[in-house]
Parts: structure tokens; C-alpha cells; sequence
């Protein structure tokens, strides 16, 4: 998987989600003051919502699999001066980074997985997030007609994949700016917040 992703920030044109600006729910969390102390972007991509953040002083880490998105993460931090980390991880095992976090930011990666693997990154979050810790997850929602992209979820599953030492605070219809895809630059989505309980 790890070269999948790779070839998406090699390849000539960006991929759809990598739009070079945060995704407009972050912007209007960060400046409500919700990505606060420690925070986490699983699957950063190139690190702007990292990157946001820091810029909000937050003490911000990014992670991907893909080594040539995170090489571009760490140029941008560099180029506008922000105290961002970013490393190479995989998502499915966060527990290695021997870290904690206050706040955990998913920009579209919970739908890229499977059943299967929906316990896995459930439970990598809880390694990582400090009790009464909050995720905001975005993720492509069922309201978005046809068939092209990733795979659709539902509030229910959702719901589902966080009954366990989790609390789903709300579900609120939003959406994802992409560069243009099917004629499209804007599609469906779901944003979570959701609470870590205590252990």
C-alpha cells in the first residue's frame, strides 16, 4: 500500500484531495480554537492540516505512508516557518510512535478501509489519544450519488466502528473540496467529533 500511495504525490497532477489548502471544516475548527495542545493529522498527505494547526499553536504531528508526501510536508514547514513534525507511519499501528495526543485530525482516511480493517485503526487511535481526547473525522459520506471514489459510509457505521471506549459527540453533514474529478470540486461528506472515554 505504501507504494500506492507514493505513486498518488510522484504522479504529474495532484490527487483529487491534495488541494493545497486545508479543508475548509479544519479552517473553521482551528479558529473556533478546537485543534489545540497536542494534535495528530493521521494520513496528512502533504501537511496542511497540520501545518493549520501549528499555525494556531498547537504542538502538530503528521503521518502518512507515503515518504514523498511527507518529504513535501516538511518543505512547506520549513518554508512558512512553523514547528510541525511529520513523519513516515503507518496509521494501522500508531501505538510505535510511543506518543499522546490531546486532538487527532482524519481528513479522509477512515473510508479508504475495509471492514476488516476499520477495528485496527479504531483501535490505533485509542493508542495515541489521551482520554477525553477528540477526533474530528471527515469522511466521504453515503449522500454522495454514483459510484466514482472512495467508498461511502453511512452515520451508522460510524457509529458503529466507535461504540467502544468511544463517544460519538455529533455527525454533521459537510463536504470535501477536490481538484476537479467527474466535473466535480466539491462532494459529500461526514464530520464527526468524537470523544475518547476514559480508560
Amino acid at each position: 500500500m505504501t507504494e500506492f500511495w507514493d505513486a498518488a504525490y510522484t504522479a504529474e497532477a495532484p490527487p483529487p484531495w491534495d488541494i493545497g489548502r486545508p479543508q475548509p471544516a479544519f479552517i473553521r475548527l482551528a479558529e473556533a480554537g478546537l485543534l489545540t495542545g497536542a494534535v495528530l493529522d493521521v494520513g496528512c498527505g502533504t501537511g496542511e492540516h497540520a501545518l493549520l494547526a501549528a499555525a494556531h499553536g498547537a504542538e502538530a504531528t503528521g503521518i502518512d505512508a507515503a515518504p514523498a508526501a511527507i518529504e513535501r510536508a516538511r518543505a512547506k514547514a520549513a518554508q512558512r516557518d512553523l514547528p510541525a513534525r511529520f513523519e513516515v507511519a503507518d496509521v494501522l499501528d500508531l501505538g510505535v510512535l510511543d506518543l499522546e495526543f490531546d486532538t487527532i485530525i482524519d481528513s479522509g482516511v477512515f473510508h479508504v478501509f475495509s471492514d476488516e480493517d476499520r477495528p485496527r485503526y479504531v483501535a490505533s487511535l485509542a493508542a495515541v489519544l489521551r482520554p477525553g481526547g477528540t477526533c474530528y473525522l471527515m469522511c466521504f459520506s453515503d449522500r454522495e450519488p454514483g459510484e466514482w471514489g472512495p467508498r461511502r459510509v453511512s452515520q451508522d457505521e460510524l457509529r458503529a466502528a466507535f461504540s467502544d471506549g468511544w463517544r460519538v459527540d455529533s455527525i454533521v453533514a459537510d463536504s470535501f473540496d477536490v481538484n476537479p474529478i467527474e466535473g466535480k470540486t466539491r462532494v459529500e461528506a461526514w464530520l464527526a467529533t468524537i470523544r475518547r472515554l476514559p480508560r
